[in-house]
């Protein structure tokens, strides 16, 4: 069975194809995370472009998880926070999850996810580092992107009588 074709071979077939993705999370108060993607207006819920795809939500949510738990740490060690902001980006093949027909489906999702944490903070920077190591290793969102999960997905019997709230 011949190799599917790397994101640099896809790149080359279709220009513009591979793209990146990138979601800026920044902590505000009470743990509360605002997420900005695109140029999207915060929670616009109108639809038809203007509400974040789906991998862009994951990328949100990994970095919602990653600022609360470096703003948990540094709370619970009595590190004041001034400001704490995280780049979440990866890159992403547009053509490999939508080929039609019997077509072997080539790399899909992210080869790779890029985080940078700006955090300023009074602790020094082996200290803030110590935070984000921490934060990472206990991050759900974390965990379930870099170890094998049971994904289980079936269709059911019948529609639902409400969909959850």
């Amino acid at each position: 069975m011949p190799k599917p074709p790397s994101r640099i071979d896809e790149e080359k077939r279709y220009p513009g194809a591979v793209r990146t993705l990138r979601c800026r999370t920044v902590a505000e108060d009470r743990f509360q995370q605002r997420n900005h993607i695109r140029d999207l207006p915060d929670g616009s819920p109108d639809g038809g472009g203007g509400t974040p795809t789906p991998s862009e939500v994951l990328l949100a949510a990994l970095g919602s998880c990653l600022s609360a738990g470096i703003h948990a740490d540094a709370v619970a060690r009595h590190i004041p926070v001034h400001r704490l902001e995280l780049v979440v980006e990866a890159e992403i093949d547009s053509t490999a999850g939508w080929t039609l027909g019997n077509a072997e489906p080539g790399p899909i999702g992210f080869e790779a996810i890029r985080v940078t944490v700006h955090l300023d903070a009074d602790a020094p920077r082996d200290v803030l580092a110590a935070l984000v190591r921490h934060a990472t290793l206990w991050s759900p969102v974390a965990n379930t992107l870099h170890n094998p999960v049971h994904l289980d997905v079936a269709l059911a019997d019948s529609a639902p009588d409400t969909l959850p709230a």
